[in-house]
């Protein structure tokens, strides 16, 4: 890992406990499943769910996943909308509209 996470996601901090100390020493966001065994203090965004049930934890952790893989896929698409703007400034064109922008993006998601 080359710099500290923003955020943790943790399915049990029960049983992380040194995770969740980690986390609070460091200053990391944590997010996770809490059970009626948890102390809800510990968790800045709490998800309340069954941590010890296979099928709770995992349709929770397809859903976090999926988040993250799509807000991803957002932050490349963005990167490369910019470097194309700064492209288009280079060469001298003028900017395009919002709407021409927000168009164009729509076309590629189709």
């Amino acid at each position: 890992m080359a710099r500290i996470p923003d955020a943790i996601f943790v399915v049990d901090p029960k049983k992380e406990r040194i995770c969740v100390q980690e986390a609070h020493a460091l200053g990391i966001t944590l997010i996770g499943i809490g059970d009626t065994n948890c102390d809800p203090e510990e968790l800045d965004y709490i998800i309340p769910g069954n941590d010890d049930a296979i099928r709770a934890v995992k349709l929770i952790v397809a859903k976090m996943a999926d988040a993250v893989i799509e807000a991803n896929q957002g932050e490349e698409n963005l990167e490369a909308q910019m470097e194309e703007a700064a492209e288009a400034a280079e060469e001298g064109k003028e900017p395009q509209d919002i709407e021409e922008v927000v168009a164009a993006a729509e076309a590629e998601q189709e």
